[in-house]
């Protein structure tokens, strides 16, 4: 970069730029928004048979290129930003050193060098003669630091030492452009989509490294902003995200948007596109990967005698392939499954009424995470938040979302008019088995202050002036979270529902933090698991039992159930839903009298 070019160069022409691509993703976000929630809603609504299939189709590709535009919009804004950012910073120094030259009655000549008058005390009956100087690498160059303090000591003329110090900050400040000119160059090149109109799993992961890029280079200028607090309260991230200006919000949301989708008490609208952005990341990065594992070997079985009966083993060469790719074979697949259950989800927005989806919490690692609600829980008057069980991971989470799908409409039929919000939160480590996992109480020890964070985050993040009726529903394991959370924190729940409880870690209901009268439990018949817990899982004791919700001494409403077994609770059928979810929904819309009891 020459000094001419650094001279004319106007930083906030590349951030009225940033702001111009800030706008085209809001742009692109508010067009994705009304193909997701009004119009495919619409489709799915009322209309049926091949052609809204179709239609659906095709809304769904335009809603994905809409989303890539938006995510690609403000990768592109935050970029320019950075740029400006970093030149801006050489540009004040260079202006620094033009304006120190001058006062120094020195001129800079376009080259960079520096001319200084005649100075300093006679030689000879004259007076040192003024000269040129160019600068040796800048004041933060050793050599430089070198040749200006000899300069300065040796010179006669005195200029000649603040000519050279102006030289080499100049030339430090054009080399600083430089850097920064080349370093964002191919960042900003590379942020270019192909020329096609799909939105495919290699753009996705080309966002993926296009965001890597960005960051990278982008450091400055992200430290520059006020950063998120290190574990901070719902009130805390809230402050912060509040504090950002707009153009500080865009670059953590392109840039860090799995921390940000991670923040109790932002705004659900927030954490879901955020989570989006991982989602559809990840759900790229998975198909790719797998679709590059080599298939299994089709002869998987094979048959050996030994001793007097032959038995079935696996062949060799799938024994082989196994021990190469099998494990992360089936890590890929388990978590797939969860993914496409989740954006079935999102496609299902406006069938059978269900309002928008937003996806609070997402995480693919270890046995996955997802919290996803059914319409908006910052302005609902009713929310209900749901804890899976024993069992629960991200593969299986598609019958937890359909089951707070099934509460969501009974709740909304019976809430005259006002806004319900029902949510699936698998936000821990929910144990894996029966019988290995789920006697121990410290899956829930682990998972409630999760939990208590994310209740009091809704809490912050809702905006209706009256406040909101919050339900927590915990089945199973579940429950015994819910119960953790009440023991080791407030819960901030104005009721409780759980159903085939195998035990809350506290001995009354009046110790779940709600007002007396407003736990609510379900035990179907045939449920065994409460029976379990009465042997050895509650967590308190009354003579040779354990305590569990279902026991009159607990002192919570024992609803009526009309479905069986463990899992039968959220029952639905064409003619209607079972009384046991019918009883959910009227606790949630706030509808007591209803309820029927046992």
């Amino acid at each position: 970069m020459e000094l001419a070019t650094l001279k004319k160069f106007k930083p906030t022409t590349y951030a009225d730029a940033a702001d111009g691509y800030r706008a085209t993703g809001e742009m692109a976000a508010k067009a994705k928004d009304a193909i997701d929630i009004r119009i495919t809603s619409g489709v799915n609504a009322q209309l049926d048979g091949r052609a809204a299939t179709a239609a659906l189709g095709e809304l769904k590709e335009l809603s994905k290129n809409l989303h890539y535009v938006q995510t690609e919009c403000g990768l592109v804004s935050t970029a320019l930003n950075g740029f400006a950012y970093d030149m801006a910073a050489a540009k004040r120094k260079l202006d620094a050193a033009l304006a120190d030259a001058q006062a120094a009655h020195c001129t800079v000549k376009p080259d960079g060098s520096v001319s200084f008058p005649a100075g300093g005390e006679e030689v000879d009956g004259k007076v040192p003669e003024g000269g040129t100087v160019k600068g040796t690498g800048g004041p933060s160059s050793p050599t430089a630091d070198a040749i200006y303090r000899q300069a300065a000591n040796a010179h006669p003329n005195p200029n000649y030492g603040k000519a050279l110090e102006f030289a080499n900050r100049i030339a430090d400040a054009v080399k600083e452009a430089t850097d920064a000119d080349a370093k964002w160059a191919p960042k900003l090149r590379a942020l270019k989509a192909d020329d096609d109109l799909t939105v495919s799993d290699r753009d996705w992961a080309d966002v993926k490294s296009d965001m890597s890029g960005v960051r990278d280079a982008g450091k400055g200028y992200l430290d520059s902003l006020p950063h998120p607090p290190k574990d901070g309260s719902h009130k805390d991230n809230a402050s912060w995200w509040n504090g950002l200006s707009p153009e500080g919000q865009a670059a953590w949301l392109s840039l860090e948007p799995a921390a940000v989708g991670k923040l109790d008490g932002l705004p659900s609208a927030v954490r879901d596109e955020a989570n989006r952005i991982v989602f559809d990341e990840k759900y790229a990065q998975y198909r790719l990967e797998l679709a590059a594992i080599p298939k299994a070997p089709a002869n998987e079985w094979t048959w050996i005698t030994a001793g007097m009966y032959p038995s079935k083993v696996h062949t060799d060469e799938w024994m082989d392939w196994h021990r190469q790719y099998g494990e992360r074979y089936e890590q890929l697949t388990k978590s797939l499954k969860g993914m496409d259950s989740i954006q079935k989800r999102f496609d299902q927005t406006g069938q059978n009424s269900l309002p928008e989806a937003y996806l609070l919490g997402f995480s693919a690692e270890g046995n996955g995470r997802a919290i996803i609600a059914n319409g908006n829980p910052d302005t609902a008057d009713h929310q209900a938040v749901y804890v899976p069980g024993t069992t629960s991971n991200l593969s299986n989470i598609d019958g937890n979302i359909d089951r707070m799908a099934g509460v969501w409409r009974v709740a909304n039929d019976e809430a005259d008019g006002k806004d319900v919000s029902t949510i699936t939160w698998l936000g821990y480590d929910a144990p894996q088995d029966i019988y290995k996992d789920a006697p121990f109480r410290h899956y829930a020890d682990d998972g409630a202050p999760a939990f208590n964070r994310f209740l009091d985050g809704l809490e912050e993040s809702h905006t209706g002036a009256s406040g909101t009726h919050r339900t927590v529903i915990g089945h199973s394991y579940g429950t015994t979270l819910v119960g953790s959370a009440a023991d080791h924190g407030t819960l901030n729940a104005d009721d409780v529902i759980t159903a085939g409880s195998p035990g809350v870690t506290v001995a009354r209901a009046e110790d779940l933090d709600v007002p007396k009268g407003h736990v609510w439990n379900q035990e179907a018949d045939g449920d065994v698991v409460p029976d379990i817990g009465r042997w050895g899982h509650g967590g308190h004791t009354s003579g040779s039992y354990w305590v569990i919700p279902s026991d009159e001494w607990f002192g919570a409403n024992q609803m009526a159930t009309d479905t069986e077994g463990h899992s039968g609770y959220w029952d639905d059928s064409p003619e209607g839903p079972s009384q046991s979810l019918r009883n959910q929904g009227l606790v949630v819309a706030g509808k007591y009298d209803d309820v029927k009891l046992k």
